[in-house]
């Protein structure tokens, strides 16, 4: 397995990753992430906004650096 592989794979469970934690947010009202029993994860629905909020901007960040390096050809 090369470097470019191993980025490319990055990339997408990142973007796979990013769709997931999304569609977790809630944005007035539950949202899906009142589907999977949310509020047992967490403390309070506040922390658990902050939570699935780090772990979304993670996972952006990620996104857009492996995209940058990919379409650069850096590897």
């Amino acid at each position: 397995m090369n470097v470019q592989t191993l980025v490319q794979i990055i990339w997408v469970i990142s973007a796979l990753g990013l769709i997931v934690f999304i569609m977790l947010h809630s944005p007035k009202g539950d949202g899906l992430g009142g589907i999977g029993g949310q509020a047992q994860l967490f403390s309070s629905s506040k922390s658990a906004e902050v939570t699935l909020n780090r772990i979304t901007w993670t996972l952006m960040v990620l996104f857009v650096g492996t995209t940058v390096v990919l379409s650069a050809g850096w590897v």
